[in-house]
């Protein structure tokens, strides 16, 4: 984990590594690990909250190729446009219609839409496999697989209330990285499957994390 404290002006190691010896539960004061005290149930409201609809299947892809026309070439987006055509008029048309329907049983969950096109292709994915059928074109797809590769994967939560966080990279040459932001400290934990490569990525997020520190103090970079 790495953190920033503010330290005399003109140094340049506003950056330490922060070790978990200490009790992550303040033994003085434990009152800062809640946002707020209450004897309502966290899930109490979770019922009436309103259901997000299974966004059009023609949405999607929209979205998942208007995200992937940056990363190809010419020759490739054709490609990958002409096999998300065929999923959205063959095993796609099916397997969304089938998604609605399950959808449409279980009132007790909620699909999440907007822009998240990728949960919706992966629930598309998953029903197909989860029933023994042939994993469809499209997502043996070079480009989808590319996407869906996700090499640094980050999340945060912003709260006093929260003193450590963290989760695991979700291929096995990526990184997690969970970072937190105060008035007056930031830092994050980072992990991965590589150590030699997590060590030199620290390396590199504290030379940059200083350099920002040093323009926002008016000082030359280094």
């Amino acid at each position: 984990a790495w953190s920033r404290r503010l330290g005399p002006a003109g140094r340049r190691a506003y950056w330490r590594s922060v070790g978990l010896t200490e009790g992550i539960v303040s033994q003085v004061d434990t009152d800062h690990h809640f946002v707020h005290r209450s004897t309502i149930p966290t899930m109490h409201f979770q019922d009436s909250l309103p259901r997000l609809p299974i966004p059009k299947l023609e949405h999607t892809l929209k979205r998942y190729l208007a995200a992937q026309e940056p990363l190809l070439d010419d020759k490739q987006y054709r490609n990958t446009k002409r096999i998300a055509k065929e999923f959205e008029k063959g095993a796609g048309k099916r397997l969304h219609r089938e998604l609605v329907e399950l959808d449409e049983k279980n009132t007790h969950t909620s699909y999440i839409s907007g822009n998240g096109f990728d949960r919706h292709l992966f629930a598309l994915k998953h029903l197909a496999v989860s029933r023994g059928e042939p994993t469809p074109d499209f997502f043996l797809d070079t480009a989808y697989q590319n996407i869906n590769h996700n090499i640094i994967s980050t999340s945060t939560l912003q709260s006093p209330a929260v003193n450590l966080g963290g989760f695991g990279p979700v291929v096995s040459d990526g990184f997690g990285i969970g970072y937190h932001v105060l008035d007056n400290w930031l830092g994050c934990n980072a992990t991965s499957y590589l150590d030699g490569e997590l060590q030199e990525f620290l390396r590199c997020l504290e030379y940059s994390l200083n350099d920002i520190f040093d323009i926002l103090e008016g000082r030359p970079l280094r």
